[in-house]
């Protein structure tokens, strides 16, 4: 396997606006997972409260509150426009709990096996589910018909994290195993490439590399929390490149990730800071600001 590190520039990017968290030393703080839909960011903290947070995406305030009943730890959430509605994956009590946001903010939800951990939205409109325990993916319907499960090989060990799937049909996955590594799959969940390995800080390892997002040219935006940095791959996953964020005490675990392309917004959700940063006018994670 090889390679391909870009040390002549890094991508320097200044944030737009912060959503703060609580202090470092307040447990509870922690995204664990957000999303965005038109003029709303959602966002789950590590508190049990049951609920969604929901901020305008606007003025970054917080505008109200969703009560999911029943929702515990949630590591992944995923909205669908076309069915207007938002998804949060239960870790601990193996469901996920759908949320229609036509206004009656009512609730279903399906079982899932446990450990289940991101939500996606896939091109046809289903939600994929990564289950690490099993090291599956499921696709399910928005109602919860479990249409395919896609095994994993046995070297994606039980710590496979978030899944986006690509034009072409594959996935990317991260995965925190023994491996600390990013993996392309074809659509059977075979690897066909991967860039990481032993746990590291130069720029041809990671630590703990989490949350994934893609952009219009499908390159790979990759939250190395144990590295407290974002890491750009692209879509061959053959070259790496460091996102360098202006912020305030620097990166503090980045985790979650979710890149508004119709606004070029990227948000990225803390598990160390509790924050939730914003940057503005990114039309892809090759360039700088535009």
């Amino acid at each position: 396997m090889i390679h391909f590190v870009d040390t002549t520039t890094s991508i320097k990017l200044t944030v737009t606006h912060v959503i703060p968290g609580a202090t470092y030393v307040i447990p509870g703080a922690h995204v664990t997972a957000l999303t965005s839909l038109g003029d709303d960011v959602f966002v789950v903290r590590y508190d049990k409260s049951q609920q969604v947070l929901v901020y305008d995406a606007v003025t970054f305030t917080l505008q109200r509150r969703l009560p999911v009943l029943g929702l515990g730890c949630s590591f992944g959430l995923a909205v669908c426009a076309s069915n207007k509605c938002l998804y949060a994956s239960d870790y601990a009590n193996k469901r996920v709990h759908r949320v229609e946001l036509t206004g009656s903010n009512a609730v279903t939800k399906w079982p899932v096996e446990r450990t289940a951990t991101c939500l996606t939205v896939n091109r046809a409109k289903n939600v994929l589910v990564v289950i690490q325990s099993k090291r599956q993916i499921h696709e399910f319907t928005t109602h919860g018909t479990l249409l395919q499960t896609i095994q994993l090989q046995p070297d994606i060990e039980w710590w496979p994290r978030r899944v986006v799937e690509l034009s072409n049909g594959q996935f990317v996955i991260s995965d925190t195993g023994t491996h600390h590594r990013v993996c392309l799959l074809d659509v059977k969940g075979a690897v066909v490439q991967s860039y990481g390995g032993t746990p590291g800080s130069d720029l041809t390892k990671m630590n703990w590399p989490v949350g994934l997002a893609v952009d219009e040219d499908e390159n790979i935006l990759v939250a190395d929390r144990g590295n407290n940095r974002l890491l750009v791959l692209d879509r061959s996953l053959t070259s790496a490149r460091e996102m360098s964020v202006s912020v305030d005490r620097g990166l503090g675990g980045p985790s979650s990730l979710c890149y508004d392309k119709s606004r070029g917004r990227l948000h990225i959700g803390e598990w160390s800071g509790g924050r939730v940063i914003i940057i503005d006018h990114l039309k892809d994670f090759t360039a700088s600001q535009v």
